[in-house]
């Protein structure tokens, strides 16, 4: 897989988590250093560590699917890219009651951003791609994507949040797409 695939990948996981961290700063709960990094530490790490699962669980897997894979990735894509765009365009209101830097709240966040995460592991293990290079870059540039937006955040308000999910998942179904036509031709 090329680095710019994964960058691909990468920027259309961090979408979520891009999201959360802006509307975070925006509603007030990020404003000093150390709610910047709980935020995108806890996010850029379940980024990492949740691709690996999902491709310790496809790597058991992957023989039996050998022959239709690229229709299994294609699918997991579009519909995680499908749920993020879904997401993107609903009303919602995207105030938080507890701090979203810390505790429980922070675990849950976390998670919640990073289970799209779990099906691309699924999918790379598919497609027989090593998953430690494409893991840290995820993380990384989630948790970097994540500092971005807090600090637009501060700034701007919540102005882009649901529009980051929207470019986000049709990043995602972008390279679904890829992966199946490169398949298939």
């Amino acid at each position: 897989m090329e680095l710019v695939e994964i960058l691909f990948i990468a920027f259309g996981l961090a979408m979520d988590a891009s999201a959360v961290s802006l509307v975070a700063a925006a509603s007030g709960f990020a404003k000093e250093s150390r709610s910047t990094f709980r935020l995108a530490f806890h996010f850029g790490l379940f980024q990492f560590l949740m691709p690996v699962l999902g491709w310790l669980l496809g790597i058991n897997f992957s023989a039996y699917f050998s022959a239709f894979d690229h229709w299994i990735a294609f699918g997991l894509l579009f519909f995680v890219g499908g749920r993020m765009i879904r997401s993107g365009l609903k009303p919602e209101n995207e105030s938080f009651v507890n701090d979203p830097s810390r505790g429980f709240t922070l675990i849950m966040l976390s998670v919640a951003t990073s289970i799209d995460a779990f099906a691309i592991g699924l999918t790379l293990a598919m497609l027989n791609v090593s998953i430690w290079y494409p893991s840290v870059i995820i993380g990384f540039v989630t948790a970097l994507l994540s500092v971005i937006s807090i600090m637009i955040g501060k700034q701007l308000g919540a102005l882009v949040g649901k529009r980051m999910e929207i470019v986000g998942g049709i990043v995602l179904i972008l390279i679904g797409a890829h992966i199946l036509i490169s398949h298939l031709l």
